[in-house]
């Protein structure tokens, strides 16, 4: 038997949720499951997800090269979720899913509302404020409180595009026939 390919394609339309739900059979269960676990909304969470990976399973970060010697990938991250390493064994720990992986939907987006509830926990960022939400996302939590992003003007303007995404879904959501 031939494998074609282990990972998943990336939907069709993603920038319509309905679509992304009506072509991904089990997406939406995914993650209502994690909006009813986290209390952090689809919208945002696949807002976030949409700007990590834009729902391809298998992202990594680019290799780095010193003349024409590999070198490395700039961090650990990986996967739909774009999770790092350390954050992602602390969320398998914390969270008792000690067999999920970045490279499914379901654990990603999981893993992600899990992420979203810790942040309100920490910095006390409202579930629902996608742009802030993502600033602690890519920052981290230390990295927020410390202000890391002030200085980044792409980042603030990345965060205002999943902050406008997330609005979008949001009022996508509200049509879906799903």
């Amino acid at each position: 038997m031939l494998l074609t390919g282990c990972s998943a394609s990336q939907p069709g339309n993603i920038n319509n949720i309905c679509s992304i739900f009506e072509e991904k059979s089990g997406w939406y269960d995914d993650a209502m499951t994690a909006q009813e676990r986290w209390g952090a909304p689809v919208h945002v969470t696949m807002s976030i997800m949409y700007q990590e990976s834009a729902f391809r399973s298998d992202v990594k970060p680019p290799m780095r090269y010193f003349l024409f010697i590999p070198i490395g990938r700039g961090s650990s991250a990986y996967g739909y979720s774009q999770a790092q390493d350390p954050v992602w064994e602390q969320y398998v720990a914390k969270a008792d899913r000690w067999f999920a992986s970045r490279s499914d939907f379901g654990d990603s987006i999981d893993f992600i509302a899990w992420y979203v509830n810790q942040t309100y926990k920490i910095n006390g960022i409202s579930k629902w404020d996608a742009y802030n939400q993502y600033l602690n996302y890519h920052e981290g939590w230390g990295g927020f409180k410390k202000k890391t992003h002030a200085s980044k003007s792409w980042l603030l303007k990345t965060a205002k595009k999943v902050s406008q995404r997330a609005a979008e879904y949001s009022r996508q959501l509200k049509k879906c026939n799903l």
